[in-house]
């Protein structure tokens, strides 16, 4: 039985993650941070009659207390996590709170440590297209970082340092990048969802002018794709997790205008807001090493 430790397994790519690991029959340990409303998705998804559900376990434990993660599983129920893969997806904190990205990046490191102290094989550690910043033109996984926030710097440099710590431990490690997400689970403050319901509503919704490249991926898609990273990635690399269908974010926005099927205008505004940031994420690297491809088209995975 193959064997998968999470972190942030009730947020939006999380819970995508732990469905898709338990299709793929894997064991999954869930490491929850205490009294988040998201946990309860998983505390129904625990308590389903799916067979394959009585493969998952939960914890709640508080990030800064996860390097104790080790000591903590073995008086468990189920102590045995040697050779899993180890998905760290815990993060927190606004885009410029810089007291709870410095904390961010010392929970990471730990998720490191704690993998290696409970026999994992491999960390996956997710990261976001935040730290490239603002690029012209296709974004490799060779470009350099040039993040202009808190969140971005923070990301960045938690792949530094979770890098080099992987070394000295001999651990194998895999930096995934993640783009856009949507569909299940999407928070209810994206553009997206904001968009939806003030179409649904009939109301026209404001937005800016839409100009800029996106990219969209399903969060399904997602998450089999950190699944492919934790294990056919290759040690000691960084991969975007993209759909590689980049263009403008007005298409986007009138697809999901005409899905929806409502009369009433978008009102694309010109806000001056800088920095504007257009992806044009490459996704050749994750499908050569992984064979890993999306299988959702926008809008499918929508949920309207």
């Amino acid at each position: 039985m193959k064997k998968a430790i999470v972190t942030g397994g009730a947020g939006f790519a999380g819970c995508n993650l732990v469905e898709e690991l338990l299709k793929n029959e894997y064991n999954v340990l869930c490491v929850l941070r205490p009294a988040s409303p998201h946990n309860e998705r998983l505390h129904k998804l625990k308590a389903s009659q799916g067979s394959a559900l009585k493969n998952l376990w939960l914890m709640e434990l508080d990030m800064s207390e996860l390097r104790a993660l080790p000591e903590l599983l073995e008086t468990g129920t189920y102590s045995d996590w040697a050779g899993a893969a180890f998905f760290h997806l815990a993060w927190t904190g606004g885009r410029d709170d810089f007291e709870a990205q410095y904390a961010n990046v010392d929970v990471a490191v730990a998720a490191a440590e704690a993998a290696k102290e409970c026999g994992c094989r491999r960390i996956v550690i997710t990261g976001s297209q935040a730290e490239y910043g603002i690029k012209s033109g296709l974004t490799a996984e060779d470009s350099l970082p040039e993040p202009f926030s808190a969140y971005g710097a923070a990301k960045a440099a938690a792949m530094y340092l979770t890098k080099r710590k992987a070394e000295t431990l001999g651990l194998e490690w895999v930096w995934g990048r993640i783009f856009s997400l949507y569909g299940k689970y999407e928070p209810e403050k994206t553009m997206l969802r904001y968009l939806i319901d003030k179409l649904k509503c009939r109301e026209s919704p404001e937005l800016s002018s839409c100009r800029q490249n996106w990219d969209y991926l399903d969060a399904t898609d997602g998450a089999r794709a950190i699944i492919a990273l934790g294990e056919r990635g290759r040690s000691g690399e960084i991969y975007n997790i993209a759909h590689g269908d980049y263009r403008p974010l007005r298409e986007f926005v009138e697809t999901v205008h005409g899905k929806v099927g409502v009369d009433v205008p978008i009102l694309y505004r010109d806000k001056g807001q800088e920095p504007l940031v257009s992806l044009q994420p490459s996704v050749e690297k994750i499908k050569r090493d992984t064979g890993w491809k999306p299988e959702v088209e926008f809008p499918d995975g929508l949920e309207i």
